[in-house]
């Protein structure tokens, strides 16, 4: 697992320049040293009132000074930030090594999806939090492809049981076309940072629905979905079904997914299934590849999350302190850390020892 590769998150200013290996420009210059160089991932993560539906990742920018995801506006004050700070820098370095390094770049994790199924929370359903998303997102994808047409780009997509559904799928499907830039992407990110098995590729996405082919793999589902009439009861079929929906919707485009197995090789039992913050029982998946079992829908399996970075703190972390970023779902008896003893888990994106010793000894590697 040590030397398995991931991805680099640039997830604040503070990592784009510097000769850190860490930083985007240190990244890019150790791949460059490399013969042949080595190929580098990247996920961008900073939009203005990111992670709008939960507290463990909320990030540096907002759109207001005051931080207020949920009043209305056009987020010019947390867009003109990113541009600039953010976006418009990477272009740049992107641009000096666009013949020197081969890119892989993942936009923005939960936002597009949060778009298409938070209308009605307050804080991503706001104006300013839906100004934010589209029109930063749009702007990173025109940006970067100026910069460098041979980035591969691909957006967040959620993950099966989050956007699985036919009607949720519909509502995706039309944010990206509202965003106008799927031209301009390889295709899109799925399982990020999460923990849906892999499971087996059914013929079509709903092969399973109606209690038809229960016997058969691709139908097996430890998370219950096709009892709420979800047919992406895996990731495979979830990938299958957004390529499926997006071809059909969107003339001449053809995209590929990329999905996380850092941490769904164990299989979910139901009951552990809704739990997203630093779960028990959870072990690393295939190692990074680009030799997947259907090569026409997916592009490869990465490990996308470091295994072994906490989700989110528990009230109070393993220092004593209390959380800053404090989500009620990282308190749950179904997350590593809240047990006697375990002495709490750090915030999101910090190492988190017991946790990547429950991945390790979980994991399934092939």
């Amino acid at each position: 697992m040590e030397a398995a590769p991931t991805a680099i998150w640039v997830d604040r200013t503070t990592k784009i320049s510097g000769r850190d290996p860490n930083t985007m420009e240190g990244a890019l210059a150790h791949a460059a040293s490399k013969d042949p160089p080595e190929l580098v991932t990247f996920i961008l993560y900073n939009l203005p009132n990111r992670d709008c539906d939960a507290n463990a990742s909320s990030g540096e920018l907002c759109c207001n000074a005051e931080c207020d995801f949920a009043a209305p506006g056009d987020c010019l004050y947390g867009l003109s930030r990113y541009v600039t700070e953010f976006i418009d820098p990477i272009a740049e370095l992107l641009r000096r090594y666009a013949e020197l390094v081969p890119v892989v770049l993942v936009l923005e994790p939960d936002s597009l999806p949060s778009l298409a199924t938070n209308a009605d929370h307050p804080r991503c359903g706001s104006s300013s939090t839906r100004a934010s998303y589209m029109e930063g997102v749009r702007y990173a994808v025109d940006a970067i492809s100026r910069a460098s047409s041979s980035v591969a780009l691909y957006a967040d997509a959620g993950n099966s049981g989050w956007l699985g559904w036919k009607s949720r799928m519909a509502e995706f499907v039309r944010v990206v076309q509202d965003l106008g830039v799927a031209g301009k992407l390889r295709g899109f990110a799925c399982n990020v940072a999460n923990y849906n098995p892999l499971g087996v590729m059914c013929p079509t996405f709903d092969w399973c629905l109606n209690s038809t082919h229960t016997g058969d793999a691709c139908c097996e589902d430890s998370c219950g979905e096709l009892q709420d009439y979800n047919p992406s009861v895996n990731e495979h079929n979830y990938a299958l079904h957004l390529v499926t929906a997006m071809s059909k919707a969107i003339p001449g485009f053809s995209p590929r997914v990329v999905v996380d197995t850092s941490r769904n090789g164990a299989p979910r039992a139901q009951g552990q299934c809704k739990v997203w913050c630093n779960p028990r029982g959870a072990g690393s998946g295939p190692l990074p590849t680009s030799s997947t079992s259907h090569p026409d829908v997916l592009d490869a399996y990465f490990w996308l999350k470091m295994p072994g970075e906490s989700d989110g703190c528990t009230e109070f972390m393993p220092d004593g302190t209390r959380c800053p970023r404090f989500d009620a779902a990282c308190n749950s008896s179904g997350s590593v850390g809240t047990a006697p003893g375990e002495g709490g888990a750090p915030e999101a994106g910090l190492w988190f020892d017991l946790m990547a010793q429950e991945l390790a000894a979980n994991a399934r590697l092939a």
